[in-house]
C-alpha cells in the first residue's frame, strides 16, 4: 500500500504515523525528543525514528514510504528545507530536510513549521474543512496561528506569518521572550494562565486546567485570572480578525480542552469588541495533538502530487 511517513517534532516528545492517501492513519507512534541530550542526539533520534517507520512501512505494506513530511517548531525556511531556529531544540542552520531525506534513502521530504501544518490539517480535515478562509489558534506554551486561504497556508514572504502571540495588547506589560512588553502570549496562553492562577491561588504547582476548574467552581480568584486572559486573547482575536477577515477561527491547544468554560465568554467577549467588522464563527479545534502529525502527512501528499503535474 502506498504511504508516507509523517513526523511531528515538539519540545518534548515526537508524534509519527504513516499515512495513506486518503489520509487514514496505518501505524502510529510517540517517542521523547531527548532534548536534555543536546541538539545533536534530537537529530539522532528524529533520524532513526524516521527509518524505523520506513522498515515497518515495507514489512507492513511490502514498500517504503513515497515521501516524508515533517513538522518542526522555532523558525522554519520551508523553500530550502532548514530548521533555522527553535529555542527549546537548540538548532540553528539544520538542514533537516536534507538529513531525512538521505536517511531514507533519497525519498522527497516536506519541512512544515509545526503551527502552521497543524492549521494545515485542521482546514482541510477538522475544524475548517470547507471554509475558504480560516485562522487556526492553538493557545499552549506559547501562541502562534496559522492563515488558511483556499486549502493552503499562507507562509508569508519570510516564513513568519500567523505571529498572532507577538501583538502587542498591554502596552509596558509582561516581558515578553521576543523582548516586546505585554504580548498577546505573555497574558493569553496557557502558560501564562498557569503562572497567574498559581501565583492567585499560592500553589506553585498549580496550572491553566487547575484554573479553569476553580472557574467553574465559582472561585473569585481564578475568575479574575480568567477574565483578564480572556480579555487579552479577545483583543488580539479583534485584531486579528481586522487584519485577515477570516470565515472560521478556530482555537486549539490546552486552553481550548476547557471547552465552554473558555468559548462562551471568548465569544461574547470577541462579539463586544467587533465595530464594523464580520464576526466568523469561533469553533474548537477537532483534531486533537493529532494535527500536526496529520498535517506532515498532507504535506508529504502535496510534495508527491506536485512531483507528478511537474
Amino acid at each position: 500500500m502506498r504511504h508516507v511517513i509523517a513526523l511531528d517534532v515538539g519540545g518534548t516528545g515526537m508524534k509519527a504515523a504513516l499515512v495513506a492517501e486518503d489520509g487514514t492513519l496505518l501505524h502510529e507512534a510517540r517517542r521523547p525528543t531527548g532534548r536534555e541530550r543536546g541538539p545533536e542526539a534530537v537529530v539522532d533520534t528524529i533520524l532513526g525514528f524516521a527509518a524505523d517507520l520506513r522498515d515497518h512501512g515495507v514489512r507492513e505494506y511490502g514498500e517504503p514510504a513515497a515521501a516524508a513530511g515533517v513538522a518542526v517548531p522555532g523558525i522554519v525556511d520551508s523553500a530550502a528545507g532548514v530548521a533555522v531556529y527553535a529555542a527549546n531544540l537548540g538548532w540553528r542552520d539544520l538542514p533537516l530536510r536534507a538529513l531525512v531525506s538521505e536517511r531514507l534513502g533519497g525519498v522527497p521530504v516536506a519541512l512544515g513549521h509545526d503551527v502552521r501544518t497543524g492549521g494545515l490539517a485542521e482546514g482541510r480535515i477538522g475544524a475548517g474543512n470547507g471554509a475558504d478562509r480560516f485562522f487556526f489558534l492553538p493557545l499552549g506554551t506559547g501562541i502562534a496561528g496559522a492563515i488558511g486561504i483556499d486549502g493552503r497556508i499562507e507562509a508569508g514572504a519570510h516564513d513568519a506569518a500567523g505571529e498572532i502571540g507577538h501583538i502587542v495588547v498591554r502596552p509596558g506589560g509582561p516581558l515578553c521572550g521576543c523582548g516586546q512588553r505585554g504580548c498577546l502570549e505573555t497574558l493569553a496562553s496557557a502558560s501564562a494562565v498557569s503562572r497567574a492562577w498559581a501565583a492567585a491561588s499560592g500553589d506553585v504547582e498549580a496550572d491553566a486546567a487547575d484554573c479553569a476548574q476553580a472557574v467553574e467552581s465559582g472561585d473569585p480568584r481564578a475568575l479574575a485570572v480568567w477574565r483578564e486572559a480572556i480579555e487579552a486573547l479577545a483583543d488580539g482575536l479583534v485584531t486579528g480578525i481586522t487584519l485577515l477577515d477570516p470565515r472560521v477561527l478556530i482555537i486549539g491547544g490546552g486552553l481550548a480542552e476547557a471547552g465552554d468554560t473558555l468559548f462562551g465568554p471568548l465569544r461574547a467577549a470577541v462579539e463586544e469588541r467587533i465595530t464594523f467588522q464580520k464576526l466568523p464563527l469561533i469553533v474548537p479545534a477537532a483534531l486533537g495533538d493529532t494535527a500536526g502529525c496529520l498535517g506532515a502527512g498532507l504535506l508529504a501528499w502535496d510534495l508527491l502530487s506536485v512531483e507528478v503535474t511537474a
